[in-house]
């Protein structure tokens, strides 16, 4: 008989600083490792790096990793205070063929197993900020 694997989530507050994308990378390469789930890493670490440098280049203010299992499913989100939503979040924008920007959130749909943005509420209290979210896969 398979077992669920019980619910678990970490977070990590990032400065802005151009060096926490990376900081971020490597952590979800860590919790990763210790749960047993090495195979998820690159596209949880690929999909990771374009939120959370979307929240350092669009954003003045600090930004948090979350990398969560839920429900049997890994994912990872990107907290940031700023309450408008990316372009291109609730329709696909074209691209250029030779623009330098504009397709991490294509890549995001394209690697994902789903993905969203939620605004923070708590207790029906607007607490400031979204989170926005992927689904990296099943896990066991």
């Amino acid at each position: 008989m398979a077992t669920v694997s019980p619910s678990w989530n970490y977070t990590l507050r990032l400065p802005r600083d151009p060096r926490s994308p990376g900081v971020g990378r490597a952590t979800i390469r860590a919790v990763l490792a210790a749960h047993g789930l090495s195979e998820l890493i690159p596209t949880a670490q690929l999909l990771a790096t374009e939120l959370l440098t979307n929240a350092h280049l669009h954003t003045s203010q600090e930004y948090a990793l979350r990398v969560f299992l839920v429900d049997g499913r890994l994912k990872v989100g990107v907290w940031d205070r700023d309450r408008r939503l990316p372009a291109g979040i609730e329709k696909e924008l074209p691209v250029e063929d030779d623009a330098e920007r504009g397709r991490g959130l294509r890549l995001v749909r394209g690697c994902s197993e789903g993905w969203g943005v939620s605004a923070m509420v708590e207790s029906g209290v607007y607490l400031g900020g979204k989170l926005l979210w992927v689904d990296c896969g099943a896990v066991g």
